[in-house]
């Protein structure tokens, strides 16, 4: 199985700094998309940002504060936030696609799979 650990989060004051973490483990062949979203109370989950095979994709309201990066050899993802506002405040979900191998002789299967989420929270 394919598990997605995050760590990172908190609680932060307006204007300041944090940065999520990201690891894949199990039996991964490749992974396709990896990144961050999140989801605010009464909201729908909305991304953040993500890089795939082809380039990295942020949300419109990103602005330049953020920047994920990623570490194939260690398939693991980081998003560093700058300029935190109270409207950043939310739930984050670690999402992470590819292909995953259930046993070495078996053809690879697609997989899908989210973190259990890191709560970030920026005070006014």
């Amino acid at each position: 199985q394919v598990q997605l650990v995050e760590s990172g989060g908190g609680l932060v004051q307006f204007g300041g700094s944090l940065s999520l973490s990201c690891a894949a483990s199990g039996s991964i062949a490749t992974i396709n998309n990896m990144g961050w979203y999140r989801q605010a109370p009464g909201k729908a989950r909305e991304l953040v940002a993500s890089i795939t095979n082809g380039g990295t994709n942020y949300g419109g309201f990103v602005k330049g504060r953020f920047n994920v990066s990623r570490d194939n050899a260690k398939n693991t993802v980081s998003l560093k936030m700058d300029s935190l506002k109270p409207d950043d405040t939310a739930a984050y979900y670690c999402h992470a696609d590819g292909l995953k191998m259930d046993h070495a002789w078996s053809r690879p299967k697609p997989f899908e799979r989210w973190g259990q989420g890191t709560q970030v929270t920026v005070s006014s």
